[in-house]
């Protein structure tokens, strides 16, 4: 497994941030920013520590993937962390087999520090070397879409 970091500076408050991030307030909000990744991204469950949650994308073919997760710590507006711990393939949750085990453990951070006004977001990634251009290509573009929504 792989570590990956990634910070942006954003000229907002860590409250607002944050529930930008998570779409706490308006789901579209986290939708935007993960559009990076899967132009139909989107979330089902709770970011409410110890709830399991699913993120959600269509591929090409219509088909529904994305991954099986638990919200393992949650401190409003300072740090949620996300364990992955399986995949969606169509409606089937997949948690075991060789492909889980690829990815088995990993997390994926999000912590918010805030500083006269400013909020530096970093997110720490766990991800396979398979992945890692990828997330190192993508991560920064959805994070800047993060800093728009929470700017304006």
């Amino acid at each position: 497994m792989k570590k990956l970091q990634f910070t942006k500076e954003i000229k907002a408050p860590a409250q607002k941030v944050y529930e930008a991030m998570l779409g706490l307030n308006d789901k579209t909000t986290y939708e935007r920013w993960t559009s990076t990744f899967n132009p139909t991204s989107t979330y089902e469950g709770s970011w409410d520590k110890g709830s399991k949650i699913l993120f959600i994308g269509v591929d090409e073919n219509g088909k529904k993937g994305g991954m099986v997760s638990e919200i393992v710590e949650h401190t409003p507006a300072e740090h949620v962390s996300i364990r992955h711990y399986g995949f969606l393939d169509g409606d089937t949750e997949v948690t075991t087999g060789e492909q889980v085990e690829q990815w088995a453990g990993g997390h994926e951070n999000y912590s918010f520090q805030e500083n006269n006004g400013i909020t530096t977001v970093t997110v720490d990634l766990d991800t396979t070397e398979e992945y890692l251009d990828y997330f190192q290509n993508t991560y920064p573009q959805a994070l800047d879409t993060l800093k728009e929504i929470a700017e304006n």
